[in-house]
């Protein structure tokens, strides 16, 4: 009898054991050249920060983690792996997001959107470019032309609220067609398109490579667009704690990042090919748009936004009660695990703050809202200055010197958005100050409403040599 109580101990014992010491997969679908999704993918992985938080106590105390990573260049496709069962975790966007809880649900599963990675409320990160050579100016120049764009992207929502906005019909008054970013930079170069709408970070990135021009950024919809992290909902329930140890590694991507981004932007571009330069346009201070891991109602509302949209589009006739599909617990636990206040985040909705001294003068700049950079080539640092016109005079005895200049940046006057300088439009007033805008025809309202001179970056560099 003794015997025969101590084998079954012994095989129970064996038996959690065996539960303890399960191998457990962490699938985890990135896409790397959509940068705003960095945090939630490429610099996890590189900088190995998930293995610093996953568990190793109670029940995972003799757990084996077998992490996989797979890139994808878009939602769609990792989408289809995830409701496959081969993905646990994803990283994308607030369309195909949403589209990502439609599928899992006509499959007759669920996943979960568990964390905003980064966003803008305006949205802004979204944009229409044409390419370089064309005379076009303003989406509003656009009517009966062919528009490419990623389609159920959110660049193709943001594109149909910029339609709608103009009053036209999008059936009739412009022609839609789908195309992928990586064909439309092709397209563009060629002068195949007439123009493209694209998300993160291409409406960007075409124009710093010279091929294209920005003459829409998402803000001006006025619809609130980000990029965040999805999991298999059946995942998260038996394991909790892994998508709380991902989420903290989240975190730490997004503190190392704040912390440093030229370095990181340097990273981002050793993985991807995608410039620096626009990267630090996204992720660095005061950027396109906010890093940030919080639920705020204008991100929930953008996935609702997204459903009725993609219903509009055909796409599906589903459905997605987004009180359950958005679950906050996750991020939440994350927070509080790393000493972080998760309502006060919820409140703040301020970009990444700079601290950073006139590259001139030496003097701590006050004022943002006329900041100017300079990122010289070979420089670990970004060169700030307290205004677009002293860094227009320092861009020409920096090119005197021969340094090579990655990129300059300035702060849109009106919006207050990060600009490529060198594809934005300024008003000089009297005084030779400067103020930039992304768009010729808000340079010249300015100018009209407050006096002075709408130049392009050429003529205002021109102008400030002569004064000198």
């Amino acid at each position: 009898m003794r015997l025969a109580t101590t084998v079954a101990g012994l095989a129970l014992a064996t038996i959690g054991l065996n539960a303890n010491a399960e191998t457990i997969r962490i699938a985890i679908g990135t896409q790397d050249t959509t940068i705003n999704c960095a945090t939630g993918g490429l610099l996890i992985r590189e900088l190995g920060l998930l293995e610093k938080y996953l568990p190793h106590d109670g029940k995972y105390k003799d757990a084996t983690y077998q992490v996989e990573w797979k890139n994808f260049t878009s939602g769609a496709p990792l989408t289809n792996e995830m409701v496959a069962g081969k993905l646990d975790f994803g990283a994308m966007a607030d369309f195909p997001g949403s589209f990502n809880g439609v599928a899992h649900l006509d499959a007759g599963k669920r996943s979960l959107f568990i964390s905003v990675l980064s966003g803008s409320v305006q949205g802004s990160g979204n944009g229409i470019v044409v390419p370089a050579a064309s005379t076009v100016q303003a989406l509003s120049e656009l009517k009966g032309k062919t528009i490419s764009v990623p389609f159920a992207s959110t660049a193709h929502g943001m594109l149909l609220r910029a339609v709608a906005a103009q009053g036209w019909d999008p059936q009739k008054d412009v022609r839609i067609i789908a195309q992928a970013p990586e064909i439309a930079g092709s397209a563009l170069r060629s002068n195949r398109i007439e123009a493209h709408a694209d998300f993160v970070p291409f409406a960007e990135l075409f124009p710093n490579r010279g091929f294209a021009r920005k003459i829409y950024d998402g803000a001006q919809a006025n619809a609130p667009t980000f990029h965040g992290a999805l999991v298999d909902a059946d995942y998260a329930k038996q394991y909790p704690e892994v998508v709380t140890a991902y989420l903290r590694a989240s975190l730490e991507a997004d503190r190392l990042i704040a912390a440093e981004p030229e370095k990181y932007s340097e990273l981002i571009e050793k993985v991807t090919g995608i410039e620096a330069e626009v990267n630090y346009l996204f992720h660095g201070p005061l950027g396109l748009q906010t890093r940030d891991l919080t639920w705020k109602p204008e991100y929930r509302q953008a996935v609702a936004t997204s459903i009725d949209t993609l219903k509009l589009l055909k796409k599906t006739d589903r459905g997605l009660d987004t009180a359950q599909f958005i679950d906050d617990q996750y991020i939440r636990a994350a927070f509080k695990q790393a000493g972080l206040d998760y309502d006060k985040a919820l409140k703040n909705y301020a970009p990444l703050p700079l601290t950073a001294t006139d590259a001139l003068t030496g003097q701590p700049i006050s004022d943002f809202s006329r900041l100017a950079q300079i990122w010289v080539r070979g420089e670990d640092k970004v060169r700030h200055y307290a205004s677009p016109e002293a860094a227009l005079g320092a861009l020409a005895q920096l090119e005197q010197e021969g340094k090579d200049i990655r990129a300059i940046y300035a702060q849109a006057a009106d919006s207050g958005i990060k600009l490529l300088a060198n594809q934005a439009w300024f008003v000089r007033n009297a005084k030779g100050e400067l103020a930039a805008f992304l768009l010729k025809d808000q340079a010249e309202q300015y100018a009209k409403a407050h006096g002075g001179e709408a130049l392009d970056f050429v003529s205002a560099n021109r102008k400030l040599l002569a004064q000198r």
